[in-house]
């Protein structure tokens, strides 16, 4: 079968015939080569090891779909990824379902495409199963993505709010706030003297090395809409302590701030892409944050406060640079739409 000669997508790409299997075959399969995607079954079959599995899901509809240090694919697979990693998995498998707009061009698609299929081996995940479904001009903006995604609990592990103490740690892996300013900036056309990139990353293999080498580590979270901010506080809510941060501690990129000093943003509220925050115990934080500086993905480790006990009711404070102290307060709405 020759390959398809249309540069752009057509409705009749969804309809089941002739040119979605070309789709699929010319376009989709070529990126992702393995046994279970092969089968081009319903329903993908794994083998897994453990009786314990994670499992998730997430859309992705950012705009644009190209940014500096990034794209909707390679996003797609890392959000998933991340939710996974996060909750104490090994990564092992994802689903990608695509919503493709009338007339969103090949080029494009295939570039995206690509980067998933890098992304995945970055990841050490496979595709194993999917699905496209094409929709009217204006309608979903030239692309919109779902992947879903599977991961074997760690042997040993056991995360949970339930876990969190008054005494315990609180470590960040690297610089805040560089993927939401990213696509604000692009989106905006605004320039700096230092180009901002997102920090958009898989997780797992830094989040796998310091659960599988230190015991001390209760909760993970990776702060993605409403940034620092929203993952503190839904911390502190659900455990019923407080907690204590440091505003010099805080590891942020100098023109991330400055970009969000000029436009009016609160840095701690802005999203990341490849970040995780840990909760974890007085007597392994130096450990955990050894574990996380020897990994590419921590070189900018911080510790940046502690859990505290509460004393009218839950809440997170920042003790700002001068001395003096703030609430940090669940974002109340979006403050930048679509940026993952």
């Amino acid at each position: 079968m020759t390959k398809a000669k249309h540069d752009r997508i057509l409705l009749a790409h969804g309809g089941g015939g002739q040119l979605t299997d070309e789709l699929i075959r010319h376009h989709i399969l070529p990126n992702f080569k393995n046994d279970t995607l092969a089968e081009l079954a319903d329903s993908a079959k794994l083998n897994l090891n453990s009786k314990s599995v994670f499992f998730t899901t997430d859309s992705y509809v950012v705009k644009p779909l190209f940014f500096n240090g990034g794209d909707i694919g390679k996003l797609a697979v890392c959000g998933t990824v991340n939710d996974l990693a996060v909750a104490g998995s090994k990564p092992v498998a994802l689903s990608l379902s695509l919503i493709i707009e009338e007339g969103f061009d090949f080029e494009s698609l295939d570039k995206i495409l690509a980067s998933i299929s890098e992304a995945a081996r970055q990841n050490n995940v496979n595709i194993v199963t999917g699905d496209s479904k094409t929709v009217e001009t204006g309608a979903a903006d030239k692309i919109f993505i779902n992947t879903a995604g599977i991961g074997e609990k760690l042997p040993g592990v056991d995360l949970g709010f339930d876990k969190i103490a008054a005494g315990d740690k609180i470590i960040i892996n690297g610089t805040i706030g560089d993927h939401g300013m990213t696509i604000i900036s692009q989106r905006e056309g605004i320039k700096f003297e230092s180009p901002l990139q997102s920090d958009c990353a898989g997780l797992a293999g830094l989040t796998c090395q310091l659960l599988e080498n230190t015991k001390g580590v209760k909760f993970m979270r990776d702060p993605t809409r409403g940034g620092l901010a929203a993952t503190l506080n839904e911390i502190s809510k659900a455990s019923a302590l407080s907690i204590e941060i440091r505003e010099a501690d805080l590891p942020v990129n100098p023109t991330v701030q400055a970009a969000a000093d000029m436009l009016g943003f609160d840095v701690v509220t802005i999203a990341n892409e490849g970040k995780f925050v840990a909760i974890v115990s007085p007597e392994s934080a130096d450990e955990c944050f050894n574990i996380c500086k020897s990994h590419p993905l921590g070189k900018k480790t911080a510790i940046i406060g502690e859990v505290v006990q509460t004393r009218d009711m839950p809440m997170v404070e920042m003790t700002t640079k001068i001395g003096g102290k703030r609430i940090v307060q669940m974002p109340y709405g979006r403050q930048l739409p679509r940026i993952c």
